[in-house]
């Protein structure tokens, strides 16, 4: 994969945008905070920080990688959306993760329904998985709402984790 400059997606209420230097402290708070759970976490300062250099190494080394998802009515940063690759996934991953209060609102689906596409169409994937922690119920019904279909026979990344495919034509 040839390095990318990360793209600038904007949706009806979301602007798709690199990860800053600014974005760390609430991405940390995320980090350190119950919601994690699910991904491996809570983790401390330095978790999140290599999680954060994951999410912004991975446009050099794959040609995606995060974006952050800012309201476009000025609301602030709900989240992060990612395409993700390497030693640690099986097969590319399509993630989320929202801050406290953001949930519930449709962000995360059509933050990661823009950032699907746009994959399908820039990097010309067959297909993406998202790893989702069984105990993850909403997770699961985005998953489901995004068109992605379980995929019981696909390697996992953990052994408890469930695999979502989604293909392209997908429905957010």
């Amino acid at each position: 994969m040839t390095p990318a400059a990360p793209p600038l997606i904007e949706t009806a209420r979301l602007t798709l945008r690199p990860p800053a230097m600014a974005d760390f402290a609430a991405y940390a708070a995320f980090w350190a905070s119950p919601r994690s759970r699910f991904m491996g976490g809570p983790a401390g300062e330095r978790g999140a920080w290599f999680w954060f250099c994951h999410d912004i190494a991975a446009w050099a080394l794959f040609g995606h990688g995060a974006l952050m998802m800012d309201r476009r009515d000025g609301g602030g940063t709900v989240g992060q959306v990612g395409i993700n690759a390497g030693p640690l996934y099986p097969e590319t991953e399509l993630g989320w993760l929202l801050y406290e209060g953001a949930e519930g609102q449709g962000y995360a689906a059509e933050g990661a329904a823009a950032l699907r596409d746009w994959a399908f169409a820039a990097l010309g994937l067959r297909s993406l998985v998202s790893y989702i922690d069984a105990g993850n119920a909403g997770s699961v019904r985005l998953a489901a709402r995004l068109g992605a279909v379980p995929d019981a026979a696909a390697r996992r990344q953990d052994p408890g984790d469930l695999v979502w495919r989604h293909h392209p034509g997908g429905r957010a």
